[in-house]
């Protein structure tokens, strides 16, 4: 049986991880192992796409599948939500992945229940290769359904979850492998 990481206990193991006022770790997949990322794939509406995420034997989260376009489908995402995050306008998202060579989205939400506008950055990766992604707060954008929309701006302070997309339009498997993800940058004062 796969294991699912959680957001839930994230509030918790924060001040565990935390090495300086200025980096805080969001998640690492080697330090929790709970329930709580979910697929979400393109069979919402009628696609064929197929993607899960595992915690795989390095410890590390894995999103992996097969995208397809038959049906108009061709996206294929993994989701998890949690607690208010904590972010503020100025910090930066850090991600140490290891990926396949094809361009991924990192996606936040302001609902708990992950609905809504998603505010999303893409990164590129290399195959085979770990890298480390930063995705600056202040560049996230506003979609829905495949759309842009340039008159919503995200409100850090409310962002309530994150997740990982591929929808490149290039059918076959795909897998990304996440080490950690990080918030770095100073807060701002409230």
């Amino acid at each position: 049986m796969s294991q699912f990481v959680s957001m839930s206990l994230l509030s918790a193991s924060l001040a565990l991880f935390a090495p300086s006022a200025n980096e805080r770790i969001l998640v690492d997949f080697g330090q929790s192992q709970a329930k709580g990322w979910r697929s979400v794939n393109d069979g919402v509406m009628g696609g064929r796409s197929v993607g899960q995420s595992t915690i795989n034997s390095d410890n590390n989260l894995e999103f992996s599948g097969t995208l397809s376009l038959a049906n108009n489908g061709g996206f294929s995402s993994i989701r998890a939500t949690g607690s208010n995050l904590r972010m503020s306008k100025g910090q930066t998202i850090l991600l140490r992945v290891k990926g396949d060579g094809r361009k991924y989205n990192f996606n936040l939400y302001s609902r708990g229940n992950l609905g809504g506008y998603s505010f999303r950055q893409s990164f590129a990766t290399e195959k085979g290769k770990w890298i480390q992604v930063s995705l600056p707060v202040d560049k996230f954008f506003a979609t829905w359904r495949g759309r842009n929309y340039s008159s919503v701006n995200l409100n850090p302070a409310e962002v309530k979850g994150m997740g990982i997309l591929l929808g490149d339009k290039k059918a076959g498997p795909f897998k990304l492998e996440i080490d950690w993800i990080k918030l770095v940058g100073k807060a701002e004062a409230k």
